[in-house]
């Protein structure tokens, strides 16, 4: 059996700091809240529509999510007051004292913009093709010809799993009568 060994003489007592609330979790308590006043808000004035003969209505899944919303907001806000954080990332691959790639960031939202600006005119399997495809090239990849060949077959697949698959037609800008 061991016996626990003293601490040394004259070292100061260490209590455990006192833990702090990370009120930077209100914002998300903020979205919470506003989507789910939102989505009740929304819900209460839809009218029945096609949907008459549906004895549940269109109203009762965003009344359901709309007050969930509210709920889990009021359950995040009281364990935020309480004190309760998330724990920090700890893995190998998360390098705590680099700061953000604001470069990178700042990359992905102008291709982010350039898509939604030229979407209806250039349509979605090219767009699609240099989102997938710059996307990967910002993140990291060298490797160009490649982007752009996965990029083709994911804005292409993407496009007639849409059109043909469910039936939903995207913007297919100056190809149209082609595709």
């Amino acid at each position: 059996m061991t016996t626990p060994v003293p601490p040394p003489a004259g070292a100061p007592d260490v209590a455990p700091a006192p833990r702090k609330r990370d009120l930077a979790q209100f914002i998300v308590c903020a979205v919470m809240l506003t989507v789910g006043v939102f989505l009740i808000v929304d819900a209460l004035t839809l009218s029945a529509g096609f949907a008459k003969v549906d004895p549940v209505g269109p109203r009762l899944f965003p009344l359901a999510v709309g007050i969930g919303l509210l709920v889990l907001t009021a359950i995040l806000a009281v364990a935020i007051l309480r004190g309760s954080t998330g724990e920090a990332d700890g893995g190998e691959d998360v390098d705590l004292d680099s700061s953000s790639d604001w470069r990178t960031v700042g990359l992905l939202v102008g291709l982010f913009a350039a898509t939604i600006a030229l979407i209806d005119f250039l349509g979605w399997a090219i767009t699609g093709t240099f989102l997938f495809a710059g996307a990967a090239t910002i993140l990291g990849s060298r490797h160009w010809v490649r982007n752009i060949a996965i990029g083709a077959v994911l804005g292409f697949g993407s496009f007639y799993a849409f059109y043909v698959g469910l039936g939903i037609p995207l913007p297919a800008g100056i190809l149209d009568g082609i595709l």
